[in-house]
């Protein structure tokens, strides 16, 4: 385990092997570290899923360690790979080119590639280009796009592994670690050089948009599963997939106030620090609010609360709170609470999960929101299932870390038989608060209860709930009447027409 500056974060780490960057450091977290110096890894995947971009950023950042690099370009000409890296933002000056693409005399002077002879691999003019160009520059790293061409060279699959092995083992006895692409087919898998390879990084698609995995790894463990990746202006950005169980910090658990004495009444004193909470009711009527009430009390703890919206702009949740008293603006300013508006679509969970973490471990969020889970999961574009398993991911690691999370949902019923939560996520929340509308003598009221609280004790009863200009107020609790739930209550022992 590893310790931080304050030493009570931890974080479970690999085996002390030596590693260099591949320039993307959120790969770099999934590889541990990154690459094991002097081995060969393959970059698998369909057109356009980056691997000639990530090979990009290995060279580059090998040059900018004081390394020496060689790009061995098979297919795409040299000038042709300059220009669309410099669209990146990629200086490949300093890479040194070997250019063995085909040339236009291929065509115009009817001559190929010879074929290579099992007993003549040495007198191939490819393979003594290489081996030339390699003992020149000595390089430290080699990226080789696509290895697979060299199985046009082949007489049969059994001398392209030959060919390929010895490929390998060429640059392993110089001391360079090879990253090399393939362009496998149905007709043509590249089964084979995943066998040889030390390490297989596979780029492609998933539900929630471009993935990378690392299926195999040679002397190393790995963080396995599908990550999150976007291609920017910038090149790649990869977002792990959060491992919650490596992470922990120590904290107190306490209640942590409304500042509204008769809802903390009702949670026993408050949210318990380092729980998660859903807060659930139909459209209207005041998920939100409630859950930036805490944030308004911690603000004036010195505390710093993060909210994410899913499902409506920044501008309209700060007009809104302005207008019941809650001073978002104020609260920006003083640096106590973080509100970014998150489009679902645009968001992986993976990406929106590193941000959760940056505002945690490099802002110290106190309180995260999340508003609201039907716009999360739209982000997800998966089953709830799914959903299901990134917020359970999600919400342990902020336990752990001793962040009290507020989950907002919206349940589509306005009145009529009680529904706790709109998904499957009852079993994650620790307290489930939940609003209601409910009509009395015509005139639509709201109630507050507590349905769940794992860690405490509880108030049982409802009371009516209100937003005024002044903020919410809570009544005291509503012990004469009965059906509730059901949206339409009646005075105990009175006829449904008494007033309230």
């Amino acid at each position: 385990m590893t310790h931080d500056s304050d030493g009570d974060r931890t974080r479970t780490e690999a085996p002390n092997i030596d590693r260099i960057s591949t320039g993307v450091p959120g790969l770099n977290e999934i590889l541990h570290g990154g690459l094991i110096p002097q081995r060969s890894y393959l970059v698998r995947g369909d057109p356009g899923t980056g691997k000639s971009i990530l090979g990009l950023h290995y060279l580059t950042e090998g040059l900018a360690a004081g390394g020496t690099a060689l790009f061995i370009n098979l297919e795409e000409q040299t000038a042709d790979i300059k220009q669309n890296a410099a669209t990146l933002g990629f200086d490949l000056d300093g890479i040194e080119f070997l250019d063995l693409s085909p040339k236009s005399d291929f065509f115009t002077g009817d001559q190929g590639y010879d074929v290579f002879e099992a007993s003549a691999v040495e007198r191939d003019p490819i393979i003594e280009a290489i081996s030339e160009r390699v003992a020149s520059v000595e390089p430290d790293r080699v990226f080789v796009d696509p290895i697979s061409q060299f199985r046009e060279l082949s007489s049969d699959d059994f001398q392209f592994r030959k060919h390929a092995l010895s490929f390998m083992r060429l640059m392993g006895e110089h001391g360079a670690t090879v990253l090399f692409t393939t362009q496998a087919t149905a007709s043509e898998p590249d089964d084979d050089l995943q066998f040889l390879s030390d390490g297989t990084i596979e780029l492609g698609y998933a539900s929630t948009g471009r993935s990378i995995a690392v299926p195999k790894f040679r002397g190393s463990p790995t963080h396995s599963g599908n990550h999150g990746m976007t291609i920017t202006d910038e090149g790649l950005v990869v977002h792990p997939q959060l491992s919650p169980g490596e992470y922990a910090q120590e904290f107190v658990s306490e209640p942590i106030s409304s500042g509204i004495p008769e809802l903390d009444e009702l949670l026993n004193g408050g949210l318990d620090r380092g729980t998660v909470t859903v807060i659930s009711g139909p459209t209207g009527v005041g998920k939100t609010t409630t859950g930036t009430q805490f944030m308004k009390e911690a603000a004036g703890r010195g505390e710093h609360s993060v909210m994410y919206l899913f499902e409506e702009s920044e501008a309209t949740f700060a007009r809104r709170s302005e207008a019941i008293n809650i001073p978002v603006a104020q609260m920006a300013e003083r640096g106590t609470l973080t509100v970014e508006e998150i489009e679902p679509l645009a968001v992986s969970p993976q990406e929106f999960a590193q941000r959760v973490r940056r505002q945690v471990e490099e802002e110290d969020a106190d309180i995260v929101m999340i508003d609201g889970i039907a716009g999360y999961k739209l982000g997800i574009q998966g089953d709830e299932d799914d959903l299901v398993t990134h917020l359970h991911s999600l919400g342990r690691y902020l336990k752990n870390m001793g962040v009290t999370v507020v989950l907002i949902d919206e349940v589509a019923s306005i009145t009529g038989e009680f529904q706790a939560t709109n998904v499957g996520i009852s079993y994650l929340a620790d307290n489930i608060v939940f609003l209601r509308h409910i009509e009395i003598n015509g005139e639509m009221r709201k109630v507050i209860g507590v349905l769940k609280m794992r860690t405490s004790d509880f108030e049982r009863t409802l009371r009516e709930f209100e937003i005024t200009r002044n903020g919410i107020k809570v009544g005291g609790p509503l012990t004469e009447l009965r059906g509730i739930l059901r949206g339409t209550p009646e005075w105990k022992d009175e006829s449904p027409d008494s007033g309230c």
